[in-house]
């Protein structure tokens, strides 16, 4: 089974629009998926009440802040949401189902001094230290002709992280997930420049 954490302590940084989309790639190439939502709002919980049936499926299973629990058996790929604030004792229980962790990063001042103190304590959390579980990050609602595009990118250059990729400012998420749909959803046209950001993305997830 293969377990992805989207972590970020800074709220709407991306989280929800990040796991969503991965559950949905997955979904996509015939896995047995599961969405895991441990923020208090529910956002990715309350997506999948709104997917269609006629869709790739995607599942959920009992998890919270209070019952951190496993998959159920015969599920191949799990994406855990997490909340606003994720530290301390909660980190260390949902690292130990996670064998890959993403964070979005949205190219402010403030996530960034936010994802700076989180990215510390992350990279110093046993599981992260013995190799258990990989780290990478992500740009957010960038758009690359920016000073902010720019400050982000140097901001990532301060540690020893792979950057998948970043993701441009776009009404598609929007639109998508209004639909309780994903990129993977949508007619390769609508959804084309998009899906082509995503191919690090996808090569990462799929390695190992």
């Amino acid at each position: 089974m293969k377990a992805f954490l989207v972590a970020n302590p800074k709220g709407g940084s991306g989280k929800s629009t990040l796991a969503t989309n991965l559950a949905g790639y997955f979904a996509n190439k015939g896995n047995e998926v599961m969405l895991g939502d441990i923020d208090r709002q529910q956002s990715s919980r309350e997506w999948l009440g709104l997917r269609p049936f006629a869709l790739p499926t995607i599942d959920t299973w009992a998890v919270g802040e209070d019952k951190i629990s496993r998959p159920p058996k015969g599920t191949t790929h799990v994406v855990l949401d997490t909340p606003a604030g994720l530290h301390g004792k909660l980190l260390e229980r949902v690292l130990k189902l996670s064998t890959r962790v993403i964070v979005p990063v949205q190219p402010s001042l403030f996530d960034m001094l936010a994802t700076r103190h989180f990215l510390a304590e992350l990279l110093s959390e046993k599981a992260v230290r013995k190799g258990k579980a990989d780290v990478a990050v992500i740009g957010m609602r960038v758009d690359a002709r920016t000073r902010a595009a720019g400050e982000l990118e140097r901001f990532f250059a301060t540690f020893d992280l792979p950057v998948l990729a970043y993701l441009r400012d776009t009404q598609v998420y929007v639109q998508a997930t209004a639909a309780g749909m994903t990129l993977f959803d949508l007619p390769p046209s609508r959804a084309e420049r998009d899906i082509e950001q995503w191919q690090a993305i996808i090569k990462w997830v799929e390695a190992g």
